[in-house]
């Protein structure tokens, strides 16, 4: 384990860590404060200003608002705390202050851990699409996993059914245009998110505004979301292998597929992306089907795209952590996280909540891991308690408190995820749901170890003033 480092460090891989950081940090540094160096919102006075009295509005159905009664009985189900303002009250009405997105009832949630599952379920929705597809990805690589799903699109546009693809220019950039050509030249319609090259037709070119989405929605009935990029690093699956020094560490994940009306916030999601980048709308083929209600969960779909006040992602983080009552259970793969969230979970732990994280112990970022290290003294000391997970490249973003709320997504817990990207997050409030998630959450605790503040606080000195060092750029990593 890289943490229990010993006293000598390899100094030509420190000296890369330093060189690769100065640059990264002196453009991406230029490209960000160009274009306005943006700010988070202070979440405890978004918090203050909203009356203890106010309740959370109506609660949406496949046949529109439900009334106030049945709205607060659903609320009321699942409020065990016998507070007269719980955790999913108070986060649902600071939430409804900063978005319009409603809660909706009646959907289906379907958990997919790894690539694996989530491929099969997503290969499956676009074999099974009637009428139109339509990906967003931050990564489609040109392998054997991006063959697959270009060969079964191909198919599904020759049979008829409208095909509309996403991708990140930044992120697929290593992806040759050949690949999106071959696509094009079979009738898919195709968009890069920001191309790198600069547009002069354009006001803006935001460099450093990456579209780090990832969703699939099939027939404007059912979606599929979460952390999974389209490459082959998700395709294997860890308990069927050998491990070797040659061989690709496996990629953890997590996605889920949803059926019910919440699929419909995620379309308007991909519309508003495909308009904003192409100035044309999408061809109206039954975008907007009638939904039927498919099961028991209530969704707010969280979407953020930078702007001064719209953090979704980040809000829905810190009020969440600050009205935890009982547990909070993340996975992040990225987490250099602000000061307000690492209060926000000090602050739950002094409040008696338990608190575990499961993070990277490997990594495809050096200086990410570094950076979050740095973190670790000042949480371990407040009573966080901390996991690497050693045997995966952890690549989930989820989290799960008090065992009733739930989120899944795209979002890190990063500078870049909070204030640059495009990002999607699903906000699941159903105990089922979440029993399942602590059941995963639980897993992957077994596949993780420990870190001990004793024997974390008697590390050598040159990992701390490495990590030190990191910390200091974390806002451009």
């Amino acid at each position: 384990m890289e943490w229990v480092a010993p006293g000598i460090i390899d100094g030509a891989r420190l000296m890369r860590d330093i060189e690769t950081l100065f640059l990264k940090v002196f453009f991406l540094s230029i490209l960000i404060c160009s274009s306005g160096c943006a700010t988070l919102p202070n979440v405890s006075e978004i918090i203050e200003e909203i009356p203890l009295e106010q309740k959370p509005r109506q609660i949406s159905s496949s046949s529109g608002l439900l009334s106030p009664g049945k709205s607060k009985a659903i609320m009321s189900r699942l409020n065990n705390s016998g507070k007269s303002m719980d955790i999913l009250e108070r986060h649902t009405v600071v939430m409804e202050s900063v978005t319009s997105n409603q809660l909706t009832k009646g959907n289906k949630v379907t958990l997919l851990t790894d690539g694996t599952a989530t491929y099969t379920a997503m290969l499956k929705a676009i074999q099974e699409a009637k009428t139109h597809i339509n990906l967003e990805s931050y990564v489609i690589e040109d392998d054997e996993t991006g063959r697959i799903f270009a060969d079964l699109l191909l198919h599904k546009r020759a049979l008829g059914v409208q095909v509309h693809l996403i991708y990140d220019s930044m992120g697929s950039m290593n992806t040759p245009e050949s690949f999106f050509q071959r696509l094009r030249d079979g009738g898919i319609q195709i968009v890069a998110f920001n191309p790198l090259k600069p547009s002069f037709d354009k006001e803006e070119w935001g460099l450093t505004h990456r579209d780090h989405r990832k969703i699939l929605i099939a027939d404007g009935s059912l979606a599929i979301i979460g952390g999974i990029n389209i490459s082959k690093v998700y395709s294997s699956n860890p308990f069927k292998r050998k491990r070797n020094k040659t061989t690709p560490i496996h990629w953890r994940d997590t996605d889920i597929q949803i059926e019910g009306p919440a699929v419909a916030e995620f379309q308007k999601l991909f519309q508003a992306t495909w308009l904003q980048q192409t100035g044309l709308k999408l061809p109206d083929h039954d975008l907007f089907p009638v939904l039927k209600e498919q099961g028991k969960a209530l969704i707010r779909v969280i979407g953020s795209t930078p702007g001064e006040t719209n953090r979704l992602p980040f809000i829905m983080y810190v009020s969440a952590i600050t009205f935890a009552e009982h547990s909070i259970h993340l996975t992040s793969s990225y987490f250099i996280p602000d000061k307000q969230i690492i209060k926000a979970l000090t602050s739950a732990v002094e409040r008696g909540v338990d608190v575990k994280i499961i993070l990277p112990g490997v990594t495809d970022s050096q200086l990410a891991l570094h950076a979050q290290r740095h973190l670790y003294s000042s949480l371990l000391k407040a009573g966080v308690k901390l996991y690497e997970q050693n045997s995966s490249l952890l690549h989930a973003k989820t989290a799960v408190i008090d065992k009733v709320w739930s989120t899944v997504g795209s979002t890190n817990l990063d500078s870049l995820s909070m204030l640059h990207n495009d990002e999607v997050n699903a906000v699941v409030l159903n105990r089922e749901f979440a029993a399942e998630m602590e059941k995963m959450f639980v897993r992957d605790l077994t596949d993780s170890r420990q870190i001990e503040w004793n024997e974390w606080k008697n590390r050598p000195w040159l990992p701390r003033i490495r990590e030190w060092f990191v910390s200091l750029f974390a806002r451009w990593l």
